[in-house]
């Protein structure tokens, strides 16, 4: 059962009870992502998520990691692009401890100097285990060369230059900025009694009084603003590496669009799983590929749908056609029947086995609420995937693959090498 309760303050609580486990997950999602940033600031929103763990007014980093350790829970952050999430694991028992500890971290974390100075090249150093990936450099490449001029085209470590630059009052104003209630979404799921939960943060945050569902909300979703275009853009970046790692891609579609369900289905049929197009092609018949696949990644105004493959520089071109064709086929009409509905069975089946634990459980409900205003049950999701119909799924493949594509591939290549690069 999911529960919510609003306050004046435009916090929101909700909570889903899991009577059959022993465990709470849960987390306090911050509307602050690295879309938020200036570009001098860039990266901002992950330097602060660092430093949200370095103490408090009245506790030490290590009391905190003490605290967790002691019951033998974990505590752990992570930052997007539109909003950071500090989340914790622990008995039911020891649920009170994780708030207590949550809510002092939220409001009253001190960012000293020092600590700043130390978790600065922590940080650096992430951005050089970052580089030394190139599998994960190309997606921020290709972000950035499909939306060359967006906030959502920035990488969220922010680069070297910013981090370096990065003062305690401009980190400090960030965090005043972004971390005030209305922003707040705290998100429970396990063996938990919504009341309770609500009574201690009633205790520990600013809430104000709770709202009945006839009065008005003070929080608002994030306006969607102008989509960036797809740039059509390619980048041939030169490095050396024993692999070629490419992305091709365009703009998916926004988080609340009608159709993104349709092109859930698309997306599994084209590169979702071991039976779709691109492992079929790519791996299974050429053994062209260890690791090729396709994702679709959604906010407020646009998406992002990329189709990724790694292989031995000397296929790389013969991969990239083969990604053009696949998705020039399926732009076309080309979904069949029979990959329709093993798609649609396969997206309904992950969807039900994601939810089998508390932690998946707290995120879909956090993210639910703090990016679309609404929390759909699982049987409402598995409605809504089986209204897509064939047609429709069709449809929605020619809208968004038929628009230009960027490509991007890192390795030891020209800027001209893939010009002749067609399906």
């Amino acid at each position: 059962m999911i529960e919510r309760t609003e306050f004046s303050s435009g916090l929101r609580i909700v909570t889903e009870r899991m009577p059959s486990v022993r465990s709470v997950s849960i987390g306090i999602w911050v509307l602050a992502g690295s879309r938020d940033e200036a570009p001098k600031i860039s990266g901002s929103s992950h330097f602060l998520e660092h430093l949200l763990f370095k103490g408090t007014k009245t506790r030490s980093a290590l009391d905190i990691a003490e605290a967790f350790d002691a019951v033998g829970g974990d505590l752990n952050a992570f930052t997007s692009k539109e909003f950071t999430c500090y989340y914790a694991r622990v008995l039911d028992r020891d649920l009170e401890m994780a708030v207590d500890h949550l809510a002092d971290m939220l409001q009253h974390s001190v960012i000293r100097q020092p600590d700043l100075d130390a978790e600065r090249q922590v940080i650096l150093e992430e951005i050089n285990m970052h580089e030394d990936a190139p599998d994960d450099v190309v997606h921020d490449l290709f972000t950035e060369t499909l939306w060359p001029n967006h906030p959502l085209g920035r990488p969220i470590l922010g680069t070297v230059q910013t981090i370096t630059d990065a003062s305690r009052a401009k980190v400090a104003g960030y965090y005043r900025r972004h971390y005030v209630p209305r922003n707040f979404v705290v998100a429970v799921a396990g063996n938990v009694k919504h009341d309770h939960v609500v009574k201690l943060f009633k205790n520990r945050m600013e809430t104000g009084r709770a709202l009945r569902p006839s009065q008005t909300s003070i929080w608002k979703l994030r306006r969607p603003g102008k989509p960036p275009a797809p740039s059509g853009a390619d980048l041939i970046k030169r490095r050396k590496t024993e692999q070629a790692h490419i992305c091709l891609g365009t703009n998916g579609l926004a988080r609340m669009d009608p159709d993104r369900f349709a092109f859930l289905i698309v997306n599994t049929a084209l590169g979702g799983g071991m039976s779709s197009r691109l492992f079929q092609e790519i791996r299974e018949k050429r053994g062209l590929a260890y690791s090729t696949y396709s994702y679709h990644g959604q906010f407020a105004e646009a998406g992002i749908f990329t189709a990724y493959a790694g292989t031995t520089p000397s296929r790389a071109q013969e991969v990239v056609g083969l990604l053009r064709r696949e998705l020039t086929a399926m732009a076309s009409g080309g979904l069949t029947p029979a990959e329709f509905d093993r798609a649609k069975s396969h997206v309904k089946g992950s969807i039900v086995l994601s939810l089998e634990d508390p932690g998946s459980r707290m995120n879909r409900l956090g993210k639910s609420e703090i990016a679309q205003g609404e929390i759909l049950t699982m049987d409402q999701t598995l409605r809504r995937i089986d209204r897509v119909t064939l047609e429709g799924a069709n449809d929605v493949a020619h809208r968004v693959l038929s628009q230009p594509m960027t490509l991007t591939v890192l390795g030891p290549f020209g800027k001209t090498a893939f010009k002749d690069a067609s399906p």
